[in-house]
């Protein structure tokens, strides 16, 4: 038995046929590890088989004999007959019973690989967070404000971020020109290194934003169901992406996305995905 690593079964497959010379179709081999490709390159497996030559029958060589064998009587042909069939079946019932165990043990080697993928995957999700809130605690160590409480969650593609204390109202700044500012910084940061996108929530500057945004927008909502489609006002920073999400979620079939004028403002349309390229007026 050869025991053979690859980053996938298929190339530890190949790999195997030519370590024990032998045909892929012949080979017998056992699953030692599962292939995974791990998060943000943390935690890659390989896949690991030990693999063997199936064994071949060798026909026996044929002796001489001296003497003539008897002819068989009919009886002892029908005999023979009986028992070679009987040999069939009992051989095809043990295939069958093999293959189903067979199938069994991939099946519980397939949900325990997923559920060791998952655990390991909350586990770097974690580690992932801790990294990033000691990050943020040292650079907002090193500024003017007095912020004593930074908590960061990783969920899936997103890094949930919650940062307060007493200068959190200076951190946000007049009509959130710095909560905007530190928001893009944290994102380039982010996605750059790590493909996360953020959530970022200062005191509760998000979730009244979020409040505000949605009473501003029942109108435009109300026009739209009427039309068939409607715009926004101009919004600044993070008020426009609220309302882009807020929309989207309202009208899941529908044509959503943010336009700039041409003074370089921003606002959010809602239209029919036909006529998406049709201006409002």
């Amino acid at each position: 038995m050869k025991k053979v690593e690859a980053p996938t079964l298929e190339a530890a497959y190949a790999q195997a046929s030519k370590v024990v010379e032998c045909s892929i179709s012949e080979l017998q081999c056992e699953v030692v590890q599962h292939p995974s490709k791990g998060i943000f390159g943390f935690l890659k497996k390989n896949a690991i088989i030990v693999a063997t030559c199936k064994k071949r029958v060798k026909p026996l060589q044929k002796q001489e004999v001296q003497e003539k064998a008897p002819l068989p009587t009919q009886e002892e042909h029908v005999a023979s007959e009986i028992i070679a069939t009987l040999k069939e079946e009992a051989s095809e019932i043990e295939t069958s019973e093999s293959n189903i165990e067979e199938k069994d043990t991939v099946l519980e080697s397939f949900f325990e690989a997923n559920h060791e993928e998952a655990f390991e995957e909350d586990v770097v999700y974690d580690e992932l967070a801790l990294l990033i809130e000691n990050q943020l605690k040292a650079l907002l160590e090193k500024s003017c404000f007095d912020i004593d409480v930074v908590e960061v969650d990783v969920v899936e593609n997103t890094a949930l971020i919650f940062i307060d204390g007493e200068d959190a109202a200076l951190l946000i700044g007049k009509e959130g020109y710095r909560y905007n500012a530190l928001s893009y910084m944290i994102f380039n940061w982010l996605h750059t290194k790590y493909e996360l996108f953020i959530k970022l929530e200062i005191a509760e500057f998000l979730t009244s934003q979020q409040e505000m945004i949605r009473n501003y927008i029942k109108p435009v909502i109300e026009n739209v169901e009427r039309h068939g489609k409607g715009k926004t006002r101009f919004l600044d920073g993070i008020l426009v992406q609220i309302a882009l999400e807020q929309l989207r979620e309202r009208f899941p079939d529908k044509y959503v996305a943010v336009k700039t004028s041409r003074e370089g403002k921003k606002f959010v349309v809602i239209n029919a995905f036909n006529a998406s390229s049709k201006p409002l007026h």
